[in-house]
């Protein structure tokens, strides 16, 4: 649903978008005008107390205005739930009525002020019910008009003015190439400068140094290219997303053909391997863990967790580790002990240094599995969080390993920070001087998972035989093919590649257009907390062709934005004389997913089976929607799954 356009400019909201919070408005109107008609008629005869003219006069302008207000947002809300989303024609009336309610505001205002000076006055000697039910009016106005404020601004759309121009009469439609050039460039600056000062606004808190600024550019630029081709309000988004849900549940639920169900019955051999590597997954998913230091270890264990560590945060540190970074009373050092199990002396280096690009890791030496763990920190920080987010593709070459390769650029960095630290710092060295015999092993999970990806194919010519378990990696990390181990469990929000959501969300299931939007959301979430069958969503598709239905671009071509013919030849000649900007990026290397198959609730906890099975990584090429698809990125989520599968193999094997 594009935009609504009001005074000249586009905001972001659309013209469906009024149906909930107009008739919950209406609701506490309705509500309202009841209450103050009641309480002038109870007292209509008892206004001849000092001040009480006023206080008459007052009520009853206050009855008529919101009788007035009542009957605005009732035909607000009626005209919003006409149409669907692909027809808004039936709703080309709703900006005169959204004009007749704004201008309602105004008298609101004055009524509001007029009460407060009435209430404030201490020579009013009125009845204790009446100045009480004009302070609960006076309180309900002035709460109202600042909501109706926050709500302005939140849907204000910086660049409404931008998206909607049009070129003079009298120039000509055929502009010559610098002309045109010089107006997409100055489109498109306006929208990264927009974007980038709400970066900033979200950052305000931390330090911002010339890596932040250049991040923050980055970051506003990828933005500006994600939303700059369609006319989508955040509700679309909602929308498209849960369609996109019951979409995929559908699909999940329809038969599998022979030939796919044959592709995913693993051999025998292929078994065996994945027991191997779930045991192995398991027993490196708590170093991945470990690396978030103090937080996971009270998020894990809420009740004893601090005990525990007050008695280590005294402790001297070792001398025989390196440790940088700050780790205030010894509590990240004290947890990785406690996850891990290891010993002081079992440390090489510890980094608790974080910044943009630079993101803390251990090196340890494990001794049950013979072998040398580098494990790299997830997202923690707001720094972590723009590493993230500097999702630009950058070209990534090394020697007899890739050439001319795409990969993530903030990952990349952090790759290359902790690459510097291991190498040039002689950190490896020393922990193969200490135990020459063990292998490398490097684990992560999110962006250590992604970090710790890259970061194996750097290492890979120095230590061929090294072996990575990435956990829940960012879907768009690199474009090869490597041998590291990557571990998903469920709909995780993070394993999936996120670079064609916007188009999802129009494209996703066309055929379910042809419902409101409000009646989308609303038997949506009913869906996502009841559940239900997907099948049984209703729609409006009765007599409509199927050659409608066969074009998902009809729906697509409404939601676009709406710019001049020459605007949009301006951008049709700058999509054909470029190459495509962020190239699909995939997981690299092996892939096990592991899925929730059935799951039994108790009095206080619940009992979860899981599956894995080897999967590829066209699988999530594209987003998996699911209300877990948070918790099931959790590294808690996680351990427990692996520590599941490992424990049930086990006891298969004593068997």
């Amino acid at each position: 649903m594009p935009g609504l356009v009001l005074f000249g400019r586009r905001w972001a909201i659309g013209s469906d978008d009024f149906v909930l919070p107009g008739a919950f408005e209406l609701f506490v109107r309705l509500v309202w005008w009841i209450g103050i008609l009641v309480l002038y008629t109870v007292h209509k005869g008892q206004f001849n107390c000092p001040g009480g003219g006023l206080l008459h006069s007052y009520l009853l302008g206050l009855i008529i205005l919101l009788a007035s207000i009542i009957c605005a947002l009732s035909a607000l809300v009626y005209i919003s739930m006409q149409g669907t989303i692909s027809n808004p024609g039936p709703r080309k009336s709703l900006p005169k009525i959204l004009y007749t309610r704004l201008l309602l505001y105004f008298p609101e205002f004055i009524w509001a002020v007029v009460g407060a000076v009435w209430v404030s006055d201490n020579s009013v000697q009125c009845e204790k019910t009446v100045i009480n039910g004009v302070i609960g009016t006076v309180i309900a106005s002035w709460i109202i008009i600042i909501f109706t404020i926050i709500g302005v601004v939140i849907v204000f759309d910086p660049l409404g003015g931008k998206k909607t121009f049009y070129l003079p009469d009298g120039v000509s439609r055929n502009l010559e190439s610098s002309q045109s050039g010089q107006l997409l460039y100055n489109v498109k600056s306006s929208a990264t400068r927009v974007w980038e000062k709400r970066i900033r606004l979200l950052c305000c808190c931390i330090v911002q140094d010339d890596d932040h600024r250049v991040a923050f550019t980055s970051i506003a630029e990828l933005f500006r290219c994600y939303f700059s081709d369609t006319d989508l309000v955040p509700s679309d988004i909602a929308a498209g997303l849960i369609l996109l849900h019951q979409e995929q549940d559908k699909m999940e639920n329809c038969p599998k053909e022979p030939e796919e169900v044959l592709c995913h019955s693993p051999s025998s051999l292929m078994s065996d391997d994945l027991d191997v590597e779930l045991e192995n997954a398991a027993h490196y998913m708590l170093f991945a863990a470990a690396a978030y230091g103090w937080p996971y270890y009270v998020y894990t264990n809420p009740y004893t967790a601090l005990c525990k560590l007050n008695g280590d945060c005294c402790r001297n540190r070792p001398a025989d580790s390196d440790i940088t970074g700050s780790d205030r009373h010894n509590f990240h050092f004290g947890s990785i002990l406690k996850i891990t199990g290891l010993q002081y002396r079992d440390f090489i280096h510890i980094s608790f240094h974080n910044k943009i690009y630079e993101i803390p890791f251990f090196v340890a030496l494990d001794h049950k599995k013979e072998a040398i763990v580098v494990a790299v920190r997830g997202t923690l920080s707001f720094e972590d969080i723009l590493t993230d987010l500097s999702a630009d593709c950058e070209d990534l070459t090394l020697e007899e390993v890739l050439e001319n390769g795409f990969v993530h650029k903030g990952i990349t960095q952090a790759a290359n920070y902790i690459y510097r630290k291991l190498i040039n710092d002689g950190i490896l060295n020393q922990a193969f001087t200490i135990a020459p015999e063990y292998k490398l092993v490097i684990v992560g999970h999110s962006l250590g998972g992604g970090t710790a990806s890259i970061l194996a194919i750097m290492l890979r010519n120095s230590f061929p035989t090294l072996k990575c378990y990435a956990f829940s990696p960012p879907g768009g990390l690199l474009r090869i093919h490597t041998v590291e181990m990557n571990v998903i469990v469920g709909k995780n929000w993070e394993g999936d590649n996120y670079q064609s959501l916007g188009s999802m969300c129009i494209r996703v299931n066309f055929n379910l257009f042809f419902s409101g939007e409000y009646q989308i959301l609303l038997r949506g979430c009913w869906y996502e907390v009841f559940g239900g069958d997907p099948d049984d969503f209703p729609t409006e598709l009765d007599g409509r062709s199927q050659d409608a239905l066969t074009q998902p671009l009809l729906a697509e071509e409404s939601l676009m934005v709406h710019r001049s013919p020459s605007y949009n030849a301006l951008e049709e000649e700058s999509h054909l004389n470029s190459p495509p900007q962020y190239p699909h990026l995939y997981l690299p290397g092996k892939i096990i997913h592991i899925v929730e198959e059935s799951s039994s609730r108790r009095f206080c906890s619940s009992d979860i089976k899981y599956t894995a099975r080897w999967s590829n990584e066209t699988v999530f090429s594209s987003i998996l929607i699911s209300p877990k698809m948070i918790t099931d990125h959790m590294p808690d989520v996680v351990l427990k799954a692996l520590n599941s599968l490992s424990q049930e193999h086990g006891s298969c094997l004593s068997c």
